[in-house]
């Protein structure tokens, strides 16, 4: 693998950068405040192609390889651990799921809107007795003539309530466990029988709504299927270890985020005479925030390359996303402690950047189930 960033790698993180500290940064702690929607951000990503990133021009994407999609997320993390999510279930859950189970006017019709970034989409899996255990699931698609209709609901479901499209995961055959379970293209201004019961109010991750939604006899033509019955399980378990890879560029976006907050700070603050970053103690604290972020980008673009080979890459996902969602709440938590008593008010991000990070042991695969992924290769004869 090389580790060394192409020219088209190093324009992109410049030119996401830039965004980021012009319009993205100016406005991270109103965001965190109000819990808005930020469709103004969205606009403007969209207008430079970062909704697409990963697919191809033809269904209006931007065609860059996966390093370049981690690098521009890892920098939009850094400003905004809520614009990263947006981001992340949009891209890489619920579009890739058209682009890698859609027939080619699904792609059409469904990725291109979203790729563009005119439509925003989410990913609807988890149930509320239905998280880690994805089988455990209730909604039902009994097919009738011509199509399908869908009945229950799901939770935990980031963008559900401002999403166009809906990647929507149901049991077309209730008996047959994991085998039974099939994914639907689902038009939420469009199909009746769609309800967003409501939006959760999380610890973090503002601005990016965490949505309750319910299908109510929710009709949709069998075209909307994606692939055939029965595949849906699979399907998902190959677009959430796709997206591990970004989860893992959200977390370093945001321990960098904590570890330059008190970098700076640590020069500018004094005590005893002198700034505190020059006794040991926080130099130690610096240097070891530093080459955690770094061990976990570094684990992020080996999943990354190893992706973009055609590799098994399905272990160093899960490793990826692992280290680096530890590695952000870690780091974010020695942010709060070099700052001190600062850190622990909401007068300093250093606060929002550990609220922000903890979502990332969580959701997409807890920190304990990614254990027995890796456990279970590792003893793989």
């Amino acid at each position: 693998m090389d580790l060394r960033p192409s020219p088209e790698q190093r324009q992109i993180r410049e030119t996401v950068a830039a965004f980021v500290d012009e319009e993205v940064i100016p406005v991270a702690d109103e965001i965190d405040r109000t819990d808005e929607f930020p469709a103004d951000l969205v606009e403007q990503m969209a207008e430079l192609g970062l909704m697409g990133m990963p697919f191809p021009e033809r269904y209006g994407g931007a065609g860059v390889d996966y390093h370049s999609y981690a690098i521009a997320l890892e920098e939009l993390s850094r400003g905004s651990g809520g614009l990263g999510t947006i981001v992340a279930a949009h891209v890489s859950l619920a579009a890739n799921a058209i682009y890698e189970f859609g027939d080619d006017r699904q792609r059409e019709r469904y990725l291109t809107p979203l790729a563009e970034g005119a439509d925003v989409g989410a990913f609807a899996l988890s149930e509320a007795g239905a998280g880690s255990d994805v089988p455990a699931m209730e909604t039902t698609a009994r097919r009738d003539d011509e199509g399908y209709v869908i009945d229950g609901s799901k939770l935990w479901i980031s963008n559900g309530s401002v999403a166009d499209t809906v990647i929507v995961f149901a049991k077309t055959d209730p008996d047959a466990g994991s085998r039974g379970i099939s994914a639907f293209v689902v038009r939420p201004a469009e199909d009746d029988g769609f309800h967003v019961e409501g939006t959760e109010e999380k610890l973090g991750d503002k601005g990016c709504p965490t949505a309750e939604l319910r299908f109510d006899g929710l009709w949709i033509p069998a075209e909307r299927r994606l692939g055939e019955e029965g595949e849906g399980f699979v399907q998902a378990l190959e677009i959430l270890n796709g997206g591990r890879i970004t989860i893992a560029a959200r977390g370093v976006g945001i321990a960098r985020a904590a570890f330059e907050a008190a970098r700076e700070y640590a020069r500018e603050r004094e005590q005893f005479g002198r700034p505190i970053g020059e006794f040991q103690a926080i130099k130690h604290k610096l240097a070891d925030m530093d080459t955690k972020i770094q061990a976990a980008r570094l684990l992020m673009h080996r999943a990354a390359d190893r992706k973009i080979h055609g590799e098994e890459y399905v272990t160093a996902a899960a490793q990826a996303k692992l280290y680096a969602s530890e590695v952000s709440r870690e780091v974010a938590e020695e942010g709060i402690q070099i700052h001190g008593g600062y850190g622990y008010t909401k007068d300093f991000p250093a606060e929002r950047f550990y609220r922000d990070a903890k979502l990332n042991e969580i959701y997409e695969g807890t920190s304990e189930i990614l254990r027995n992924t890796i456990g279970d290769r590792l003893l793989e004869p």
